[in-house]
């Protein structure tokens, strides 16, 4: 195998690795969601949508696409139209940097998932 061909199977076990995780966030009393999707762009988008009581919709999320000759890498956890946690977009050229960044961010988003859903339930109630 090539060394591309060995950076395209890192970024896809990359992907699955992220929405391995972001699949595995739960909360005892808020229902939630597993996505992933390709983006026409060249890159994928992973993530988990959380319904509140509500009815609104807390989305944490990362994706990473291929531009050029760059790979740009995007993280956050929003609430319907607020943005609670927006990472700053990492541009890298090295697909290797590229699966890194993804990788840290999934741990940014997902370390305060159940601090900030327990918030916005205290927000409700």
């Amino acid at each position: 195998m090539d060394g591309e061909s060995l950076a395209a199977v890192g970024l896809l076990e990359a992907l699955s690795r992220a929405s391995e995780i972001l699949a595995e966030l739960r909360h005892p009393f808020v229902r939630s969601e597993h996505f992933s999707y390709f983006l026409p762009s060249g890159g994928a988008r992973v993530g988990a949508a959380f319904i509140l009581p509500d009815g609104r919709e807390v989305r944490f999320e990362v994706s990473i696409v291929a531009a050029g000759d760059a790979f740009h890498v995007e993280g956050g956890i929003t609430a319907e139209d607020e943005t609670l946690l927006e990472l700053p977009r990492r541009t890298v050229k090295d697909i290797r940097d590229g699966v890194a960044v993804l990788d840290d961010y999934v741990a940014e988003v997902t370390a305060p998932a159940g601090q900030v859903l327990d918030r916005l339930l205290e927000e409700i109630v």
